[in-house]
């Protein structure tokens, strides 16, 4: 059998079709990294009916605490009578602070932090900072149990991040999974 020729006119037509869908997939492509990376200090979080999820990149630092502008509005605070997902923006607003006070927090920054802001140390989990051969773990996790639902919290300095969800109790009763440490301090 011989080879099938193709007129010019039929390639012409096939390599601007393939052109036209390169163009399209870049173009589709560049919109969901614009939309979904986050600017420096933004939260992001998912507005579904599902659990709620933020991701927030490491705070720029400062000499101390930031007040807000004359026409900010204040950090949201503990509602210990609102759900968990109504609590998700003041158990951020903590952490995120964390973060700007500590430029290596471990999970004790958080927990101390947290119980300051008013949630229960005793609804508290925190993995270790070292892992079992004494090595700095790459994140931590931490949660508070909180109006039946779990506010769960990861700061990972190794390009992680610090991501936070409301998530839903398991079997047994706690927010994390794994090994935790005690919080006996």
């Amino acid at each position: 059998m011989g080879a099938r020729h193709r007129s010019p006119r039929g390639t012409r037509a096939g390599l601007a079709a393939l052109t036209a869908l390169a163009v399209a997939s870049v173009v589709v492509a560049l919109t969901g990294c614009s939309a979904a990376a986050p600017d420096a200090g933004t939260t992001t979080s998912n507005a579904s009916t599902g659990p709620s999820a933020t991701f927030t990149e490491r705070p720029k630092s400062t000499t101390g605490p930031v007040a807000p502008d004359a026409g900010e509005t204040p950090a949201p605070t503990l509602r210990p009578k609102l759900s968990a997902a109504e609590n998700l923006a003041a158990f951020n607003a903590v952490n995120e602070q964390v973060l700007v006070a500590h430029p290596s927090p471990g999970g004790r920054d958080f927990i101390d932090a947290l119980v300051a802001a008013g949630f229960e140390k005793k609804n508290m989990q925190v993995t270790p900072d070292k892992t079992s051969i004494d090595l700095a773990a790459g994140s931590v996790q931490f949660s508070v149990l909180f109006n039946d639902k779990c506010l769960i919290g990861q700061w990972g300095s190794d390009g992680v991040g610090y991501h936070s969800e409301v998530a839903s109790v398991m079997s047994t009763g706690k927010c994390l999974i794994g090994k935790t440490r005690p919080i006996s301090w």
